[in-house]
């Protein structure tokens, strides 16, 4: 027990140590604490892929599939840029626990740690049906998502990728409760004839969407404000706590936009189905893209907000001092 004790406060001061002589924002992320963030993304990744693959097979049609094909995109790309980015960094925290990685090193390895997922993660949805190439081009999509998460990875700022990871998972807890009590909200804000169905459902979308902003900015700010206990009051520089509240809303556009580009012929064939199909693909793009913003802005500023509300005191504190001691000087000469 002695030794294990030894051990866990000599691994403490080493982080501690590494702290300071560097910047917060590069001291790696606790391993136990990455894993569990890369676990939760490849079972939401998992879920939107099962989910995804058995939508698609259940269709009695082509032109079902196709459509079908088209809604699952988005959600499988989101959630792929984060498998993509958690699990690039979890290798990453794995190394850097034994040897220190320069910049081209450690964006190589990230960048194929998302490469992997992304391909591992193409398989289900390319077998549906090798014959064409519509399942090639949404395989190829997510592939591309996860890789380019694995490529955020990369960068170093562990904690702050870390946070934002965490961040964009809490988001899609939040969003499959809140789904489940979808029919009572929507009645209680009035849904009943199409047009009140219509503006129900598009205040629904902003509510959830201003919920989970404010979830990824307090899910960030606490992780980050958990690294800086680890490292024993080394913080992170303020506006990194923006771009991990953002996280959450960039993984959203990101998304949207990999699914009107890399998968722009899936949307394309989708809304060559019917005009009704055509419209609803661009009412729901377009909802997406909105949704993802406010996230992203909501998130930024509570993030910003809840640090803020802890570096008041900070700067009080620091005042005092230069008061006292211009009091104390004044004294002097005085008395001189």
């Amino acid at each position: 027990m002695t030794d294990r004790h030894t051990a866990a406060e000599s691994a403490r001061h080493t982080v501690a140590e590494r702290a300071r002589h560097t910047a917060a924002e590069s001291v790696e992320e606790s391993r136990l604490t990455v894993a569990l963030i890369a676990a939760a993304a490849l079972a939401w990744t998992a879920a939107m892929l099962w989910s995804a693959r058995t939508t698609i097979t259940g269709r009695i049609s082509a032109e079902m599939e196709v459509t079908s094909t088209a809604y699952a995109l988005p959600g499988a790309v989101a959630a792929d840029l984060v498998a993509g980015a958690a699990v690039a960094l979890l290798v990453l925290t794995l190394i850097g626990s034994r040897r220190t990685l320069g910049a081209s090193l450690r964006f190589a390895v990230a960048t194929g740690a998302g490469l992997l997922v992304g391909v591992l993660s193409a398989i289900p949805i390319i077998t549906i049906n090798t014959a064409g190439s519509l399942y090639a081009i949404v395989g190829g999509t997510v592939a591309a998502a996860a890789t380019i998460g694995g490529a955020l990875a990369g960068f170093r700022v562990p904690p702050v990728i870390a946070a934002g990871a965490a961040a964009s998972v809490g988001v899609f807890v939040l969003g499959f409760v809140l789904n489940l009590f979808q029919a009572p909200v929507l009645e209680l804000l009035g849904a009943g004839d199409t047009e009140s169905s219509a503006k129900a459902a598009q205040w629904f979308s902003y509510g959830q969407a201003a919920l989970s902003g404010l979830a990824a900015g307090l899910i960030a700010y606490f992780m980050l404000r958990r690294h800086r206990r680890r490292v024993e009051g080394a913080d992170v520089k303020w506006p990194l706590y923006a771009l991990a509240g953002a996280g959450a809303g960039l993984v959203t556009v990101i998304g949207e936009i990999l699914s009107r580009t890399a998968g722009s012929q899936v949307l394309e064939l989708a809304g060559k189905v019917s005009e009704m199909d055509k419209l609803a693909q661009e009412i729901l793009s377009t909802a997406r893209l909105n949704s993802g913003l406010i996230v992203l802005f909501v998130g930024a500023m509570t993030a910003m907000l809840a640090v803020g509300r802890t570096l008041s005191p900070a700067a009080e504190d620091e005042d005092q001092p230069q008061v006292n001691s211009s009091s104390s000087e004044t004294a002097y000469h005085s008395n001189s």
